[in-house]
């Protein structure tokens, strides 16, 4: 394969380097369920980075909230998760200042006497700091916790702003289905107005996936062809080479069609589909989104098919299969591994298939979006004489890598430089992030959790759109539940799924693109 790198100018990299960010008004930062590994592993980490990047504002406090009594024990753990998963000196002196900014309440969740106690914590940190009177509570705790946790701050009067602003960020799963989102949505309102949610979802923090937008609006080679005119198909494929990692219950409930389908995977959807916004304010973007979502049919059962991995080989390890998991059902009937198509009934995107897969024990870690361009008239070249990769000339290809090799590559035909022969070969144009930018220790979290501090919600979820998406998903969950699969498993681990879902495009004369990863 021929390649043509691409690389950022030195000043075209200054001057993006120059520009201004806004810091958040002083306040503190509630994170419930902060003995977890998300707490850990994502949220100090991004935390410390925006100190780094003196993003945070000089009178701030992290307050950890769980059951345990962790008392100081629990700044000197987030330290070690700050230099361990932060990629950050334990010298630091910066990472020494940021750690006298963090302290600890141990809170019963079902306790409304708790509360009481937590605010009265939080005024003392407010009045002995000079903090201010902004506050932003972020959940991190297990789904079955949120109703209540919202409920009680509610009933304490910490979700009505006295002075400043008040906020809460409310990690997935939101609800396991239409109904029980409903009635969270319901739950939350009662207590925080709508403009004071924010639900996350990690994906959007990736650079990759807001840089989708830019990608699109800001190059006018592009959206002039982006439409079922030139379009032929849309593959969207998170891959996983992991098992479930020691969270069989969390899994056994929730399934590849709830955990990333649903809300990571209609998100990227919604970034490749979405009409021109506006402007990219929050209200904008989220309007033209839930356009996109409300645009798709219902989804036919037979559209959708599961699997579940078995015992196999990933990466040259030996790996169990999924009912032999830790504390899973060892007759289990979830599924590692969901893929589907649908369809988009609108003007640009009437009659192009979306194709869909996420899976765990998969053959290579990637997640990318591949968009596949209609073939032109090729009877010109059918006196071609081809051989090796050029044996026939193939559709124009836009690949968009999402993780872990973030990057942009095209690839279209070329001449081959012989004498003799008139052969045509794919060759990519390549833009690989880490390459053009340098790598980043950044791991997505840190522009989510400044624009919940700053109040932009542009990259997290309204509630009209998390109940359209589960609206399309609760009839194929529900006749999944119906009627247990008889052939799990029905995928070896190590391998790109089970054939069920290459019959899923056939009728289309499609194939599932397995050279996921490649740089070219």
């Amino acid at each position: 394969m021929a390649t043509v790198q691409m690389k950022v100018r030195p000043e075209d990299l200054k001057q993006v380097q120059s520009g201004g960010e806004r810091i958040p008004e002083p306040g503190i930062l509630v994170i419930f369920g902060a003995s977890g590994d998300l707490t850990k592993r994502k949220l100090f980490p991004a935390l410390f980075h925006l100190r780094q990047y003196k993003l945070l504002p000089e009178k701030f406090s992290i307050v950890g909230v769980a059951r345990r009594s962790l008392g100081d024990e629990f700044a000197a753990d987030m330290k070690e998760g700050i230099v361990e998963f932060g990629d950050v000196d334990a010298s630091d002196p910066v990472l020494e200042e940021f750690v006298r900014h963090i302290s600890y309440f141990a809170l019963n969740f079902d306790d409304p006497a708790s509360y009481a106690g937590l605010k009265a914590e939080l005024d003392r940190i407010d009045k002995e700091k000079n903090i201010g009177g902004d506050r932003l509570f972020y959940l991190a705790t297990a789904p079955e916790f949120f109703a209540g946790i919202v409920e009680n701050l509610g009933a304490q009067g910490m979700a009505a702003p006295e002075q400043g602003k008040i906020a809460v960020v409310i990690e997935k799963p939101f609800g396991h289905d239409l109904d029980s989102a409903r009635d969270l949505n319901h739950k939350v309102n009662a207590a925080f107005h709508e403009n004071q949610v924010f639900r996350i979802d990690h994906y959007l923090g990736k650079e990759t996936v807001q840089n989708l937008l830019v990608f699109r609006f800001a190059n006018g080679m592009f959206e002039p062809v982006w439409n079922r005119n030139f379009i032929d198909s849309v593959q969207i494929t998170v891959a996983e080479t992991l098992g479930v990692e020691g969270r069989g219950p969390f899994y056994e409930k929730a399934g590849a069609l709830r955990d990333v389908v649903q809300n990571h995977m209609m998100e990227l959807l919604a970034m490749v589909a979405v009409e021109p916004p506006a402007s990219f304010d929050a209200e904008s973007v989220r309007r033209e989104k839930l356009k996109v979502w409300q645009a798709i049919p219902s989804i036919p059962i037979l559209s959708a098919v599961r699997g579940q991995y078995g015992p196999g080989i990933v990466q040259g390890q030996h790996v169990i299969g999924y009912r032999d998991e830790e504390r899973v059902n060892p007759e289990s009937g979830t599924e590692t591994y969901a893929a589907l198509k649908l369809e988009i009934e609108n003007w640009r995107w009437a009659g192009v298939p979306f194709y869909l897969r996420a899976g765990k024990r998969m053959r290579k870690r990637a997640t990318e979006i591949s968009i596949q361009f209609k073939q032109p008239p090729l009877l010109i070249f059918n006196r071609m004489q081809s051989t090796g990769e050029c044996q026939e000339i193939q559709p124009n290809l836009l690949t968009i890598r999402i993780q872990p090799d973030e990057g942009i590559a095209l690839r279209f035909g070329a001449k081959v430089p012989t004498s003799s022969q008139m052969s045509v070969c794919p060759v990519y144009m390549d833009f690989d992030y880490e390459t053009a930018f340098g790598k980043s220790t950044a791991n997505g979290y840190e522009r989510l959790l400044l624009d919940a501090m700053l109040g932009d919600q542009t990259l997290f979820s309204h509630r009209d759109g998390v109940e359209t998406n589960w609206a399309l998903y609760t009839p194929i969950l529900e006749a999944w539940a119906a009627k247990k699969p008889q052939v799990f498993p029905n995928y070896f681990a190590g391998t790109w799924g089970p054939e069920c879902a290459d019959r899923l495009l056939e009728s289309g004369s499609h194939v599932w693109r397995n050279d996921l990863g490649r740089k070219a």
